[in-house]
């Protein structure tokens, strides 16, 4: 395994790439990145990025918004069926049908969303600005909300907006929760805080002590002992590893993106020996597309 790192490290000061980590990421490849972190901070890094190659250790829908945010790079994604369940939930014919039911509407769009989506809404967000960029968009103007019914609603009730969503969702967060589960380990971990993603239902949500995005959950622990957090597990590992004397446990051991897991470190290997597999969108749809995502950048910076 030391070999396979270090070779990794060679490869990447001889073709000048960059490795960019979701915090989804297993351990290994979180921890041979350059930058880990979540969409909106790896969006921001991808288009300020100067090396010549980006490794994008996640999901397509990451890879595709690198591609778009810095045209100057080239952008590979290790395992290239590593998708989006949620992203899959909606086509960009589907929003335009969206759209004709409410003309007038402003569509926000999360950034779990394919290059055809984005191409066909006004602005981003990511789970870390969604109420800002609610809160940005005039107040007599409606607000359409896709793909993520769950990260629509409570921005929504965080910004006191009215909000149609469409009905998609993360399955991770959205089916692996409960409110028994909450009740059964507050029974046991009275002193634990309990950090939940706003893609969970409401009814989780409303159970949690605090709401925030994965960069959130990760700066929260670094100064916090006694944590359980409502999101995908791959995150609480890594967060264990980096606080092994801290006690950060999982609401949901079960809670795990099989998409994510899809990246191990022979792909990121591969990726950089053979510079596969180059993620490219056509330009028709990113001229587009990259315009909803740098209005969301320029509110975020």
């Amino acid at each position: 395994m030391n070999d396979i790192i270090e070779r990794i490290k060679q490869l990447k000061e001889q073709k000048n790439a960059l490795i960019l980590a979701h915090n989804y990421q297993d351990i290994q490849i979180q921890d041979v990145a350059d930058f880990r972190g979540d969409s909106l901070q790896l969006s921001i890094l991808a288009s300020e990025a100067s090396a010549e190659i980006i490794v994008f250790c996640g999901v397509k829908f990451m890879a595709e918004t690198a591609a778009m945010l810095n045209p100057a790079a080239r952008v590979l994604l290790p395992v290239l069926d590593a998708g989006c369940p949620m992203a899959d939930m909606i086509t960009g014919e589907q929003l335009r049908q969206f759209k004709a039911a409410h003309p007038g509407a402003v569509v926000i769009c999360y950034v779990n969303s394919s290059a055809e989506v984005k191409a066909e809404s006004d602005i981003c967000c990511t789970s870390s600005n969604a109420v800002k960029i609610v809160r940005s968009i005039p107040v007599n103007q409606p607000i359409l909300f896709v793909p993520d019914q769950n990260l629509g609603n409570w921005a929504a009730r965080q910004s006191g907006r009215e909000i149609i969503t469409w009905n998609g969702y993360c399955p991770v967060h959205h089916w692996q929760f409960s409110p028994a589960r909450i009740e059964d380990l507050r029974k046991q971990y009275p002193e634990h805080t309990l950090l939940a993603h706003p893609e969970c239902p409401a009814v989780i949500l409303d159970q949690a002590d605090k709401v925030m995005s994965t960069s959130g959950m990760m700066n929260y622990c670094a100064n916090h002992d006694k944590v359980i957090i409502a999101t995908e597990v791959a995150m609480i590992r890594y967060l264990q590893h980096l606080y092994p004397q801290k006690s950060i446990l999982p609401l949901a051991p079960g809670a795990i993106c099989q998409n994510m897991l899809k990246t191990g470190i022979h792909d990121l290997l591969r990726a950089l020996e053979n510079e596969e597999h180059l993620i490219t969108v056509p330009q028709d749809i990113a001229s587009k597309a990259v315009k909803c995502l740098d209005r969301m950048l320029e509110l975020s910076r």
